[in-house]
């Protein structure tokens, strides 16, 4: 992504008006956020959902920020000093391949990525490698057809597990609610 993509998207995500039209608050708790989970953000972008997600994890959770564009990294680095928020772990990284440990996730979410890095089946083996026993992921602006994603979670060991509006979720197979 281009310096000028990426101040754009700051502009557009940094806007103090955005979040009267677009509550992160209540699409992180539509996502299945909540206090003491660890939660992997993937393509954090400049933070928009970050810090609104820390508040809700609190203490004890854990908020893993990846995004494979160094400025988008060290933008959510800089919103944490600023907000003296200190359960986010920024990560630039390409989200398919992250070294983050097995089955360490409760949650993912990706909330309006235009593409993907590494591809979409590399990502989706990753969140399945990361994800605990009915770990969960939150996947919002579904670009394409709906079939074809639920598809390719399912062919990755993924359940489809309910829709919200533009949010489909999917459940890591091998466990019932």
């Amino acid at each position: 992504m281009s310096h000028l993509a990426f101040w754009t998207i700051c502009l557009m995500h940094d806007n103090p008006l955005l979040p009267f039209f677009r509550d992160p608050y209540k699409l992180l708790t539509a996502a299945g956020l909540r206090p003491r989970m660890h939660v992997l953000e993937v393509g954090c972008g400049p933070g928009f959902f970050s810090i609104p997600a820390a508040k809700i994890l609190g203490n004890h959770g854990t908020l893993y920020a990846v995004d494979v564009n160094p400025l988008a990294v060290g933008r959510v680095s800089k919103k944490m000093k600023h907000t003296a928020t200190k359960n986010i772990v920024p990560i630039c990284a390409n989200a398919s391949h992250t070294d983050l440990s097995d089955k360490s996730m409760d949650l993912a979410f990706l909330f309006g990525l235009p593409r993907i890095a590494g591809g979409m089946e590399n990502l989706i083996s990753e969140l399945h490698r990361m994800l605990k026993p009915g770990g969960r992921i939150a996947y919002k602006g579904v670009r394409g057809s709906e079939k074809q994603l639920t598809k390719a979670f399912e062919r990755s060991g993924f359940a489809f597990s309910g829709k919200q509006g533009r949010m489909h979720f999917f459940t890591k197979e091998g466990y019932r609610e």
